[in-house]
């Protein structure tokens, strides 16, 4: 997809980690209403309007990132990054995705703003139980993922999916590892509390997926 469109993404994060999973995934759930939680660049995004937009007919893409980055993306973080040429390509990306693939039949949203207020605005517009699919990949913050994942289940409908991005990610290794500055507590903390209204499925360790079952 990237080299037909020449799209720009300066890592491989999505292609190492999520796209073997969602091409056996997506084709299943076929989502029409989708939420991302950390868009970056646009590679999970262009991703499903590349697959979903032609056979599905209209298709909903909301994507909530502030595109200020992360601890890890500020000067001296593990993965520093110009967070303003990030958001100019997840803009370009998304623009010749949807060039690419009949715009019409796509409603892409851009929230700029922090989950919390993104999700809560959602919620206060009536998006209770309206994804299909909700992809949390935001902040790594350990209180922020369990923030992202409680009002995501709320988001997504019965049956849909909640998937978990960076499960094992780690801003430092070893000794130094805090267990608040990375997501597994936080995944952990929402699989033992909801594990009556959800039920996990079988993925790489790397990403953790639920389907919403009350």
């Amino acid at each position: 997809m990237g080299s037909p469109l020449s799209l720009e993404f300066t890592n491989s994060w999505f292609e190492s980690s999520a796209r073997s999973t969602w091409d056996q995934l997506i084709p299943q759930l076929k989502p029409k209403r989708i939420l991302e939680i950390g868009s970056y660049e646009g590679a999970s995004t262009c991703y499903l309007i590349d697959k979903l937009a032609p056979q599905e007919g209209q298709i909903e893409i909301h994507c909530i990132d502030t595109w200020e980055g992360g601890l890890e993306n500020q000067q001296g973080g593990i993965a520093p990054a110009d967070m303003s040429g990030v958001e100019k390509r997840f803009c370009s990306n998304t623009e010749l995705a949807l060039a690419a693939k009949a715009p019409a039949e796509v409603k892409l949203v851009r929230h700029k703003d922090f989950s919390y207020k993104a999700l809560a605005r959602l919620l206060d517009n009536g998006k209770e139980g309206f994804f299909d699919f909700v992809y949390i990949d935001g902040s790594h913050q350990a209180v922020d993922v369990i923030t992202d994942a409680i009002m995501s289940y709320y988001l997504v409908r019965k049956d849909g999916i909640l998937a978990f991005d960076d499960y094992n990610w780690s801003e430092f290794a070893g000794e130094k590892r805090d267990p608040l500055r990375c997501p597994k507590l936080a995944i952990d903390s929402f699989s033992n509390i909801f594990f009556r209204k959800v039920v996990a499925l079988k993925v790489p360790l790397y990403q953790v997926y639920f389907r919403k079952i009350a």
